[in-house]
């Protein structure tokens, strides 16, 4: 049902809530969805079938999967826009922190 997208939202405002920056929600969103993306990659890439079903069943492929579940059109448009929009700002986080450690 709703129970992942519930999961996911309950914790984007944890972050938002205890750690009140804009830089911990960035943070906080990519590190999901990296984590998702690599949960699939396991899904794909590991031949035992168990494992194979219960990351299937349980867990999203990504972020915009999950979000595409419950909505469609314009709204999931602009979502995915504010996605793409929050990992250019994650990219910028990194290279920051790349160019503070390189001097």
């Amino acid at each position: 049902m709703y129970i992942d997208l519930i999961i996911l939202i309950v914790l984007i405002a944890l972050v938002i809530i205890f750690f009140k920056s804009f830089s911990s929600f960035v943070y906080f969103f990519a590190i999901t969805d990296i984590l998702l993306r690599i949960l699939t990659l396991i899904k794909l890439n590991i031949p035992l079938k168990d494992i194979a079903a219960v990351i299937d069943n349980y867990i999203p492929a990504s972020i915009p999967t999950l979000i595409a579940k419950y909505i469609s059109g314009i709204p999931y448009t602009i979502f995915l826009w504010g996605y793409i929009i929050i990992f250019i700002i994650f990219e910028t986080y990194i290279i920051k922190t790349f160019w503070k450690k390189k001097r």
